[in-house]
């Protein structure tokens, strides 16, 4: 069995903390403060499901908590106002009630800075940092940051992507906006990256990157997986989105096992148990 085992110690600055993560991955549960969301049982925008849902994640396990208020594909517009609205107090009450590192799943510099302010510790950013305060702001709130490959940008439907070469120039992409990051102030422990399948990929390009992960891996960052029910294995396997659980966990399996530190998934409690077995797995040599 191939092994991905990074060169040296990896670490994550999450806030205050500094968490190890050479040889364990950490599992990010997903909170949606939306009404559409793509995986409808993640659409908690009722505030009682929304806190129910995060005490469900939390009790199985999950090492962070993913908070968003818009999705990544095409839908509603949604103002900056309003996405404040959505996650900024949420953020607040999450961590009141539990002692878990909080992200705020935005590309929005303004929300960015509120949900800091308010709690979390690492911007996820699926636009590859496009706002031009967002690298700033997170320096500033000495926030860790997740750089994402994008082809064009978010909500916007890129149904026919072209690459010459999808592996290479993902890396390329996420390389230079590591260094971004690094120019504007943060510590190596503080980027992590993201290959981004399903964004502006067809379903065999995100296989391709998740099968490849190792090389990105190998660039010396945490790599996290956002494979979580995504389009790609429904269109591999004919599967609707509800259906996708299993597959989700095997690409969950392949992920960690070529070198993807945090796991951004629905399925907290079995991502738990495979994120585990493979831990025991890979400490024999």
């Amino acid at each position: 069995m191939n092994i991905f085992r990074p060169e040296g110690p990896l670490v994550i600055a999450l806030g205050a903390r500094r968490v190890d993560v050479t040889n364990r991955a950490l599992v990010m549960g997903v909170l949606n403060r939306t009404k559409d969301s793509f995986f409808p049982p993640a659409a908690t925008y009722d505030l009682d499901d929304f806190y129910r849902r995060a005490d469900q994640l939390v009790a199985e396990g999950a090492d962070l908590l993913d908070v968003g208020g818009v999705k990544a594909g095409p839908g509603e517009e949604i103002s900056e106002d309003e996405e404040l609205a959505r996650v900024v107090p949420v953020i607040g009450e999450l961590a009141r009630r539990f002692d878990v590192p909080l992200s705020v799943d935005t590309w929005r510099a303004s929300v960015a800075r509120d949900g800091y302010a308010a709690g979390a510790c690492v911007g996820n950013d699926i636009s590859g940092f496009a706002d031009s305060d967002y690298l700033p702001v997170a320096a500033s709130a000495g926030a860790t940051v997740v750089a994402t490959h994008i082809r064009l940008r978010p909500r916007v439907a890129d149904p026919n992507p072209h690459y010459e070469d999808v592996a290479k120039s993902v890396q390329a992409f996420l390389l230079e906006r590591r260094r971004w990051a690094i120019e504007a102030g943060l510590t190596h422990e503080q980027v992590i990256l993201d290959a981004g399948l399903d964004l502006g990929k067809t379903a065999t390009q995100s296989l391709e990157l998740l099968r490849d992960s190792a090389s990105l891996a190998a660039l010396g960052s945490p790599l996290l997986l956002s494979a979580s029910n995504k389009t790609f294995l429904g269109t591999l396997l004919d599967l609707g989105v509800t259906e996708r659980r299993e597959a989700s966990l095997a690409a969950v399996a392949i992920g960690v096992s070529q070198g993807c530190r945090i796991l951004r998934v629905h399925d907290v409690a079995g991502t738990c148990r495979v994120r585990d077995t493979l831990a025991r797995l890979m400490e024999v040599e």
